[in-house]
């Protein structure tokens, strides 16, 4: 399985930016959808935006339509998640996770189905954002 690494969380203002980097290694990430999840203590993990590593089609939440980006870098290997206007409810532990799209048919089914059940994936370890009001 392809294993991820994430980086860039950390405190912002609300309105502040960050941008979170998955670095793939083992696996070309050309053949897998991939994804950001956010995890909040006490709420279900969120899919907030995932793309295909083929094709480049995205995904978004809901709550992140228009905040958020999510691109790739192929050489590079790497899945990027601008995030601008941050607001407090943004706030949690952002995971990146990658499947096969041999096993999910898309990104927007990478985002609702692995946030449900993530044991298929393969998954970073994680980085915290916080944006203080």
């Amino acid at each position: 399985q392809v294993q991820l690494v994430e980086s860039g969380g950390g405190l912002v203002p609300t309105g502040g930016s960050l941008r979170l980097s998955c670095a793939a290694s083992g696996y070309s990430l050309d053949g897998y959808a991939v994804g950001w999840f956010r995890q909040v203590p006490g709420k279900e993990r969120e899919g907030v935006a995932c793309i295909s590593g083929r094709h480049g089609t995205t995904y978004y939440a809901e709550s992140v339509k228009g905040r958020f980006a999510i691109s790739r870098e192929n050489a590079e290997n790497t899945i990027y998640l601008q995030m601008n206007n941050l607001e407090p409810e943004d706030t949690g532990i952002y995971y990146c996770a990658g499947l096969s799209l041999k096993r999910i048919i898309n990104e927007h089914a990478m985002c609702i189905m692995t946030a449900r059940d993530g044991s298929k994936a393969s998954w970073g370890q994680g980085t915290q954002v916080t944006v203080s009001s």
